[in-house]
């Protein structure tokens, strides 16, 4: 039998932490005559207006959103290579899915442990369809690009008649790092995908947003892959619950993640990367070996109750690892005196 889990500074599903609530509240919003496609629809024409995108789609899965937006770049350009990171979501996660199901290859710019620069870009000698950036960039500790730079890399894009794809994957907590809408940026971007059930906690789902043409594009793409799933209601209502209670918070979020952070590097034990967060999301570089941080975390939580990360990233040195924090409603109840004092118990 698992541990049962008191507190969590791991991120889950609003399903997940209080599955009855949440379902008695996802009835309360499909009232009776309500037909099963509406949340969806509403979603769609939510996020689009949010991104400031004329259209927006609904997909069963982010990794078939983010195929789905590069082949329709690819057959719109007649390239089959896009631009991105060494570390990016689609090359490490995916099982290089954008070259098994759609011939697509990736060009990785610059280095794996940096963020992609304007210098990366121009040493990109061949033509592409589209460049691809994260924002934040998940596996360096949630860092970003300054604005400047942003503007700079999707008009690098534009200028050689590639397009400029966002993996929003966590761009609700992004925003947080930048004094801009999430139009503005938006805007710099051709399509952008965003997650329903990460920053959101929702249940699952992803939607694609762009202009009509890509977006009716992708539609079609969508049902090939067998992603025109007719009972996506679920994920839409909880998806449009995180829009209205927890999207508003994120500010809050970054913050206490800054309060933790800096805690953290207090103790002395472990730092913070970046040092200050820009976003509710950071890794914690622990002295400690990878097999010896998740005894410690499973040992944590059989004693104490408390959830902490059971993953630890493993690191060239291997004397050392590292964890990813993610500050969301939950992690509120910690303080961060408390998280420092549970990170240096990893080891």
């Amino acid at each position: 039998m698992s541990p049962k889990i008191s507190r969590s500074l791991v991120q889950h599903s609003a399903l997940r932490q209080d599955p009855h609530a949440v379902l008695r509240r996802m009835l309360d919003r499909v009232t009776p005559g309500t037909r099963l496609d509406e949340p969806t629809a509403a979603l769609e024409r939510r996020i689009a207006d949010l991104l400031g995108k004329p259209a927006a789609l609904f997909f069963p899965t982010g990794t078939m959103a983010q195929q789905t937006a590069l082949r329709v770049h690819a057959e719109r350009t007649g390239r089959r290579t896009f631009a991105a990171h060494p570390q990016t979501h689609l090359a490490v996660w995916e099982e290089q899915g954008y070259s098994a199901v759609h011939g697509l290859r990736h060009h990785a710019v610059g280095d794996r442990e940096h963020l992609i620069t304007l210098d990366d870009l121009a040493d990109v000698r061949e033509p592409i369809a589209a460049l691809l950036l994260e924002l934040p960039q998940r596996d360096l500790g949630g860092l970003l690009p300054t604005w400047d730079e942003l503007v700079a890399q999707t008009a690098w894009a534009h200028d050689r008649g590639a397009a400029a794809h966002l993996d929003g994957a966590r761009l609700w907590e992004a925003q947080t790092g930048y004094d801009r809408s999430f139009a503005e940026i938006a805007a710099l971007f051709d399509t952008v995908y965003v997650s329903l059930y990460k920053g959101l906690e929702g249940v699952r789902g992803a939607v694609l947003a762009g202009d009509r043409d890509t977006v009716d594009a992708a539609s079609v793409w969508r049902r090939r892959l067998g992603g025109a799933t007719p009972d996506s209601w679920p994920a839409a209502v909880t998806a449009l619950m995180g829009l209205d209670e927890v999207l508003p918070r994120m500010a809050e979020f970054r913050d206490h993640a800054v309060a933790v952070a800096a805690a953290i590097n207090a103790d002395g034990y472990a730092t913070t990367r970046p040092e200050v967060p820009r976003t509710p999301l950071f890794h914690v570089h622990i002295p400690a070996p990878k097999d010896a941080v998740a005894a410690a975390a499973k040992r944590i939580l059989e004693e104490t109750g408390v959830e902490l990360p059971q993953r630890p990233r493993s690191a060239t040195d291997p004397t050392r690892c590292s964890i990813e924090l993610t500050i969301g409603v939950v992690s509120l109840d910690f303080t961060p005196q408390e998280v420092a004092d549970l990170i240096r118990q990893l080891r």
